[in-house]
Order: C-alpha cells, then structure tokens, then sequence
C-alpha cells in the first residue's frame, strides 16, 4: 500500500529555515551525498532521544558544507574555527554573584544561578562585544559554553577571567577553560572551500555513514541565523559556481 503525503513546495522550502533570506536558489539545489560520519552530533544535528523522531537522527538544515577531494562526499565546511571557552561554577554555592572580564571589560554581578541567556546578556553589554559576537549556551548555574562569533570568528581571544562572590556550598569557586582556541581554516581535504548550504533537514539512521541531501549553491542567507556561527567576512575561499549573497 502506498503512502501519499501532500505537502507544498513552498512550505517545504521554507518551513523551519529561519537562515534562509530568499527563495532564490532553492530550485536549482544540487543532489549531494553527506559524509555522516564527518558531523557531531549537537552541533551538526539532533541525535534520537524520542518516540517520534522513530530512532532517526535530525540533521539541521543550513549546514555550511565543503566537498572532501578524495571522496566526492560533502562534509562540513572547515573555514575558520570558533573559540569556545566554558565557565564553570564549582562547588554548589546557594548564594551569590560573579563576573567576567573580556579584553579589560567586566561584566555587571551575574547571579550564581544565572540561565545561559543572562550571561549572554551580560557578556553583550560590554563595549567591546556587539550582539552576535558570542553565543552561550548550558544550563542555569552553568557549565557555560561561550562560543565566539561575528567580529571575534577565527580569533585566538584572550580566555576571559572570572571572579566570584558566592554564599553557601563548599568552597564554591567560578573558573574559565578554553576548550577551542579560534584560528583560521587549517583543512586541507577540500572543506576548506565552501561549497554552499545543506537547504534541507534530514532524517538518518544512527549508525549509518552516508544520506542524501540537496546543497544550496545560489542564494540570499541571514549569516546570524546559520546553525553553526560562520562570518562571510572570514570565509576561506569558495568553489566555481557558488554564488550565495550574505545578510
């Protein structure tokens, strides 16, 4: 028995694409194979934690991809890397504040249970840090992670310092790691030339090495809105024929 499912070009195309500026492009797209074994899960895509996701692992649409020479199989884009550090509050305190101080600027108190989102904030107020320049994620009280982006993208920043003020716990103490030092495109397999866009999520199978996908080649995207933090200032180079246009 077959298994018809109407569904609008239109919606298909732009449903769930928050990166995607225009249209434009999205007819012409090229039938690609992914090199699954290329992409981190949580970065890359959403590996299967429910029922309806039927043990399939999502991968995000708007992926930036490069074309591995040896290959012919498309795998991330490797352009310049992302300095990641993590602030990490030890300790279990039950009270207090702490700062963080970037290039010389410190941060307002942050409360020691603060959401990523606060931090976030806190970091976006500083004179030096534009929104969009970091991007924090974790859960209340951290570990944070803070991803470097925008103005600071393929930067080796300086690791920022943290003071804390905290009540209660057991010798409760705010520490800065760095866990990726930003810097320019160092591959050298053929990713480090971008190739255009992942325009459609797909669904794969844990454990499976290779999926179909449709690459973007032509087109208007919203940079800020990718799902992994890309400057189409810092990009490395391009292949032939790609011709996308960043707002």
């Amino acid at each position: 028995m077959n298994d018809f499912q109407p569904l609008s070009y239109s919606d298909s195309v732009t449903a769930d694409r928050p990166w995607l500026a225009s249209l434009v492009g999205v007819q012409d797209t090229n039938s690609i194979t992914l090199d699954l074994t290329k992409f981190t899960s949580g970065t890359h895509y959403t590996a299967s934690t429910s029922p309806w996701m039927q043990g399939r692992n999502v991968m995000k649409s708007g992926i930036p991809l490069g074309k591995v020479t040896s290959s012919g199989l498309y795998a991330p884009y490797s352009g310049p890397t992302s300095e990641t550090q993590t602030v990490t509050i030890s300790g279990s305190p039950t009270g207090g504040t702490f700062t963080l101080t970037f290039s010389g600027q410190t941060t307002s108190a942050i409360a020691y249970n603060a959401t990523a989102a606060t931090v976030q904030a806190a970091l976006e107020a500083l004179s030096n840090v534009n929104p969009g320049d970091v991007t924090v994620t974790g859960n209340a009280g951290g570990p944070y992670t803070v991803v470097f982006a925008g103005q600071y993208l393929s930067d080796d920043v300086s690791q920022m310092t943290a003071t804390g003020s905290f009540s209660g716990g057991s010798s409760p103490a705010v520490a800065v790691t760095t866990n990726t030092a930003g810097g320019a495109a160092s591959a050298s397999d053929g990713t480090q030339t971008l190739a255009g866009f992942l325009v459609d999520g797909i669904f794969f199978n844990p454990g499976s090495t290779k999926a179909a996908g449709a690459l973007l080649w032509r087109g208007e995207v919203f940079a800020a809105k990718l799902p992994v933090p890309m400057d189409p200032t810092n990009i490395a180079s391009t292949a032939p024929g790609v011709n996308i246009h960043y707002r």
